[in-house]
């Protein structure tokens, strides 16, 4: 299956290397036209409507997002190019979205590419990108994340989660309601993610501090579930900063 493509890139060298690559490794993608800017890439993709677009996130005049709620009416799967921000790189992670980091890597690219093609094949219903675009209007104890399972995903509001727990190589995610989500990701990955009043307090355990009911000053919270979690030393400090 060939899936109808676009690269959005302002650097012609970019969008040169990046056309070179997906020609020589990508050979399920149809590249069907560019554009360097917002005003050209916005009736680009109203034209071709493509299944999917290489975007840059920023360029002049405007950036990747702008891009998105211009055509918010179109469905496309995107892989964000982008060069490192720790802000980007937390709203494409919270949507799951699909992206490679400036320089580009070939693997990325192939990897980005063949998950996509998954994604299209299995006809998910999970739109991205306006997950993306309303978790950027959102404060951040109110944004949605993309939870991958191993049956699939779920998408939770972050204000649902009362805490997470390393399970090996998977984190149990519990929710208010009692249930709780096994997820295909390292604990690491949701301590980078997850912002205030998510605080990591164990090796082993992050905890959503608008739950917390006490504390003990022997190393113990307990939440408002009445589960009590270990507060290791090495954590301390930033637990009780967040009530200080």
């Amino acid at each position: 299956m060939k899936i109808k493509s676009v690269i959005v890139d302002d650097e012609i060298i970019a969008r040169e290397v990046l056309r070179n690559y997906i020609t020589k490794y990508c050979p399920q993608i149809e590249l069907v036209g560019e554009a360097e800017n917002i005003k050209e890439a916005v009736p680009l993709i109203a034209e071709k409507q493509p299944q999917l677009v290489f975007l840059d996130v920023e360029m002049p005049f405007g950036n990747a997002f702008d891009v998105l709620e211009a055509t918010k009416e179109f469905s496309y799967e995107t892989i964000f190019i982008t060069a490192f921000s720790q802000y980007s790189l937390q709203a494409l992670n919270k949507s799951a979205s699909y992206y490679i980091l400036k320089p580009i890597d070939i693997q990325e690219l192939i990897l980005a590419v063949n998950k996509v093609a998954e994604s299209l094949e299995k006809k998910e219903e999970l739109n991205r990108n306006k997950i993306l675009l309303e978790n950027l209007k959102l404060k951040p104890e109110k944004q949605q994340l993309i939870l991958p399972t191993l049956q699939g995903f779920d998408v939770v509001k972050t204000e649902d989660i009362l805490r997470l727990q390393a399970d090996g190589n998977f984190t149990q995610v519990y929710l208010t309601d009692g249930s709780k989500k096994m997820v295909c990701r390292f604990l690491k990955h949701f301590d980078d993610l997850l912002e205030n009043p998510f605080v990591r307090v164990h090796r082993s355990h992050i905890i959503n501090a608008g739950f917390v009911k006490s504390y003990h000053k022997s190393g113990t919270v307990m939440l408002t579930d009445d589960t009590e979690i270990e507060v290791s030393g090495s954590f301390k400090d930033n637990f009780l900063k967040v009530f200080s």
